[in-house]
């Protein structure tokens, strides 16, 4: 519904902000990473995410659209609302978060505040899947050789690999040598599977 907002800063907690907007101010709830990344200026930018309940409307905002996709995956979650995903976004990176639950990270995930064992492994059986197919999420690695890699991924993927073990292999092999081209580093990817 409301998918961005673009206004001028009028109050600024560690939990909410107000952006004012053509003469509207909107009451936004933030975690502390988009608190501590908001500009200091006056006038900012906010990916925002509209929560319709039966008694109430809630927006959230984010400085970055990946910390917006995360936040998502998260209250897509049974058990995981949008104050205890605001609460992980709060206490870990959106990074962290994507990666512990791509690498299966239970410990990571448990050690925010009101996140148990069982709601941890939930968390990462039911986001483990999406999060490695969109693992772009975010800011990923920024080389210069992104898009052989991922050229590279999509051939073994069409080959028949998991992404997961194509992904090691095409990393170990960019390791060695980052200049190589999609074809070589599948040839040397294929010999690691």
């Amino acid at each position: 519904m409301i998918h961005h907002l673009k206004g001028r800063l009028v109050e600024k907690t560690p939990t909410y902000v107000v952006v004012e907007c053509a003469g509207v101010g909107y009451f936004v709830n933030v975690s502390l990473h988009t608190f501590s990344n908001l500009p200091d200026g006056e006038h900012i930018s906010l990916y925002t995410h509209l929560q319709v309940k039966e008694d109430s409307h809630t927006l959230f905002g984010f400085v970055q659209r990946s910390e917006r996709e995360i936040f998502r995956l998260l209250i897509s979650v049974s058990g995981i609302g949008s104050s205890i995903a605001r609460t992980m976004l709060s206490s870990l990176e959106p990074v962290q978060i994507r990666d512990a639950i791509a690498n299966g990270d239970v410990p990571t995930i448990q050690s925010i505040k009101g996140i148990g064992a069982k709601t941890a492994q939930r968390v990462i059986l039911d986001l483990r899947d999406k999060i490695l197919k969109v693992y772009d999420i975010g800011e990923v690695s920024t080389s210069t050789n992104n898009t052989n890699k991922e050229e590279a991924l999509s051939a073994l993927e069409v080959l028949g690999f998991a992404r997961r073990p194509a992904e090691k292999a095409v990393d170990k092999v960019l390791a060695q040598d980052s200049s190589l081209s999609v074809e070589n580093i599948i040839k040397l990817a294929l010999k690691n599977l």
